[in-house]
Formats: structure tokens, C-alpha cells, sequence
């Protein structure tokens, strides 16, 4: 028997998953089925539960593909020179992301799983990784650039972290209840706070 490209399986529990969003985005994770998304990704049941053994497995593997990608995008900003560009290049990739139509179904699950966590404990673990693995990374590099200068040393990092974060989860929220929102005036708005943070001339 031929040996299976690691390739191959990374594809096949891509398709799995971007199924299961689809799912969940639809019909919200308690309606949701196995057989439903055995049937999105085109895949046999087998197959499916060659990766996963239940529906919550799926959700906890959605979830950490996330936060594995803002964790690297986070990583990567931090490279920047200055802050400013560290700021923007994360402000950019975060709100950039959701003119997305297929990021937008993830965030539909982002948040199913917030409302979740409020009974579900095993969720709330999740949700508080996917908060708190970002706010220490933009706590870090707001503390880099108050030892550069670039912030001023009144500010509190773990605050402004927190505050950024509250900030694209709430616009994330109110684009799933409004679809005509236009993002452009928030991002001015969001501008304007993260240049208040730089010591006073």
C-alpha cells in the first residue's frame, strides 16, 4: 500500500474543517451533526473520523488553527522596525482579513464559540487562549516600545493590549449584525487612539 503524502493529509483535515465552518456558520454548533459535515466536505464518514473523533475535537481544531495564525502574525509584526509599523501591519492584517467572505465564516464560529464558553467550560478555556496568547504578545510589544521611547511609559500595556483586542472583537460583532457597516471610519477612529499613545511632544 502506498505510503500518504503528509501533504495530502494536512489537505484532507483542511477540507474537514473548512466543512465544518460552513456548518457550524449555517446551523451553529448544537444543531450542527457529524453527518452534516460528512456530507459539506464530500468526504466519507470514515475518512472524517480518521482525523476526528467527535464534533467538539472539530471546534477545539478550528480554534487553535486561529489562534496559531494570530500568534504567527502577531510574531511577525513584532519584526518591524519601529511601531508604528508594528501597529499598522497588525491593524491592516486583523480588519483586512474580513473582506474575506470564507474569514467571515470563521469569525460566524468565533462567535458562536464566545456565547458558548458562557456554559460551556471546556469552550471558555479555548476562548481565553485565543484572548489572553494575544494580548501577551501586543502587551510585549507596547512594553518594547516604551523602552524604545515610541510609548508613553503611561501607558498600560496589558490595558491597551486588552483595549485592542475589545476593539476588533466588537467590530467583528456588530459587522455579523450589521452587513452594511463601513469599516473605514472605525479604522480613522482606531488610528487616532494609537497615536495617543505616543509620549507627548
Amino acid at each position: 500500500m502506498p505510503k500518504v503524502s503528509q501533504s495530502y493529509l494536512d489537505a484532507r483535515r483542511a477540507q474537514i474543517l473548512d466543512a465544518a465552518v460552513v456548518c457550524f456558520s449555517r446551523e451553529g454548533f448544537h444543531q450542527t451533526t457529524m453527518k452534516d459535515i460528512v456530507k459539506q466536505s464530500k468526504l466519507s464518514p470514515g475518512a472524517i473520523y480518521n482525523y476526528f473523533e467527535s464534533k467538539e475535537q472539530i471546534i477545539e481544531a478550528i480554534a487553535k488553527e486561529r489562534h496559531a495564525k494570530e500568534r504567527l502574525l502577531l510574531t511577525e509584526a513584532r519584526k518591524n522596525s519601529n511601531i508604528a509599523s508594528v501597529l499598522e501591519r497588525i491593524r491592516d492584517a486583523f480588519f483586512g482579513e474580513l473582506r474575506d467572505p470564507n474569514e467571515r465564516l470563521r469569525k460566524r464560529v468565533s462567535i458562536q464559540m464566545w456565547a458558548e464558553a458562557q456554559r460551556n467550560p471546556r469552550i471558555l478555556k479555548i476562548v481565553r487562549r485565543g484572548v489572553d496568547g494575544p494580548r501577551k504578545l501586543l502587551s510585549a510589544i507596547i512594553s518594547d516600545a516604551q523602552r524604545k521611547g515610541e510609548i508613553s511609559i503611561e501607558v498600560n500595556p496589558n490595558a491597551a493590549a486588552r483595549f485592542m483586542i475589545a476593539a476588533f472583537q466588537g467590530f467583528v460583532l456588530q459587522m455579523e449584525w450589521d452587513r452594511k457597516i463601513n469599516e473605514q471610519p472605525y479604522l480613522r477612529l482606531l488610528d487616532t487612539f494609537l497615536k495617543s499613545l505616543s509620549p507627548s511632544v
